[in-house]
């Protein structure tokens, strides 16, 4: 059988383990919208759901694991997470890769949830200057009031 040749998920001959900021998306599996509690929600401010919780848990301890990596800002969607992370390895030997550092996450969702949750790969965007990171900031931080309009609503 020939399948379609994929387009590669990651930057080639990136060394996604150097200092810098990352915009990562990860989407639950078959973008179930799992996240969000209904009950109570106003709009702009929702609850998270039990899930949500473990999620919002696991994006706070990912400092913990890894001293080398800040989380300056995230928000968990009803399907899905955006984080922006810092990666600041100095001249750490054997600093982690964003891809490390995510799949843990997802992993450590995942089984506090006691089944598979999330897509397969994720996405992400290397921030390049200021007013790239400020967009994604200001992003992040107003999704929640446009999930009626986001390309993941279902």
């Amino acid at each position: 059988m020939n399948f379609p040749k994929r387009k590669p998920n990651r930057l080639p001959n990136y060394d996604y383990s150097r200092s810098g900021a990352y915009f990562i998306t990860v989407c639950t599996k078959d973008k179930a919208c799992i996240f969000w509690d209904d009950a109570g929600a106003t709009i702009g401010r929702p609850q998270l759901s039990q899930y949500g919780e473990i999620v919002n848990s696991a994006i706070l301890n990912i400092e913990t694991l890894y001293p080398y990596i800040r989380v300056d800002k995230y928000v968990v969607m009803p399907n899905h997470v955006h984080i922006l992370l810092m990666c600041d390895n100095g001249r750490a030997m054997h600093a982690p890769t964003i891809s490390t550092v995510i799949q843990q996450f997802k992993g450590a969702v995942s089984k506090t949830v006691g089944s598979p949750v999330w897509q397969k790969s994720f996405h992400d965007h290397i921030i390049r200057n200021q007013q790239d990171y400020n967009n994604i900031w200001t992003y992040i931080d107003t999704n929640p009031l446009k999930w009626e309009n986001d390309c993941f609503y279902l």
